[in-house]
């Protein structure tokens, strides 16, 4: 009796705990699955800041970061490389789309049909802030800076365009969960799949702070 009782605890479809997966920590095991992958990702972009610093200053040729510099063989000046009110705006549009996921997630939560509306502002605001960076890098390369210049164009596009990748993932994994809200909408069971989401958008924009203040706002 005991066992059967307990097959119709487990079957039972109103069940609150019915398709989660939690561990002995009593967490969902996806909530864990996206904390280890987080903590992998704190090692990458560690390890990529890290190298940024130790080569930060050791440019043999310009254009530089924060300093004009002018090639002593054909005389040509270059400011400055850095444009900070762009990257500003952009750090600001990116800070936004956080808010903004904050906002579907509760949406979703209390089965609200504003989820569309925050999941698709969510992502439109990665794309500008994606736009905000394609246009730097273009300005940049147009202005002598590549891949190859120096160590800092080197260290500089490794490190914002690994970035930028990971963003691109948010952007399709935002337009990926809009669409099935609009398909079928996403209710308070599809919470923990939003709240991963959220969590990887969080942890982005907290490594680009981290990024926005090393590179840009410290000469």
């Amino acid at each position: 009796m005991a066992s059967t009782a307990h097959a119709g605890h487990v079957n039972d479809p109103h069940d609150s705990t019915v398709g989660h997966h939690y561990t002995s920590t009593g967490l969902d095991n996806r909530k864990i699955a996206i904390w280890a992958f987080i903590g992998s990702e704190c090692m990458l972009f560690g390890t990529l800041i890290a190298t940024y610093l130790i080569y930060k200053g050791k440019s043999l040729i310009g254009p530089f970061p924060h300093e004009a510099w002018t090639n002593p063989q054909t005389g040509q000046s270059f400011p400055p490389i850095l444009d900070i009110p762009v990257t500003s705006f952009s750090t600001f549009v990116l800070l936004m789309s956080s808010l903004a996921m904050v906002l579907a997630h509760d949406a979703v939560v209390h089965n609200s049909r504003r989820s569309r509306l925050w999941l698709a502002m969510t992502a439109i605001l990665g794309m500008v802030f994606l736009a905000c960076q394609a246009y730097e890098f273009t300005s940049f390369v147009n202005e002598g800076l590549s891949l190859k210049t120096n160590l800092f164009g080197s260290s500089f596009y490794v490190l914002t365009g690994f970035h930028g990748a990971h963003v691109t993932a948010g952007v399709l994994w935002l337009w990926s969960m809009f669409a099935i809200d609009m398909k079928r909408k996403l209710g308070p069971a599809d919470a923990i799949n939003v709240d991963l989401l959220a969590l990887y958008l969080h942890f982005v924009d907290i490594v680009w702070i981290v990024i926005f203040t090393v590179v840009y706002l410290i000469s």
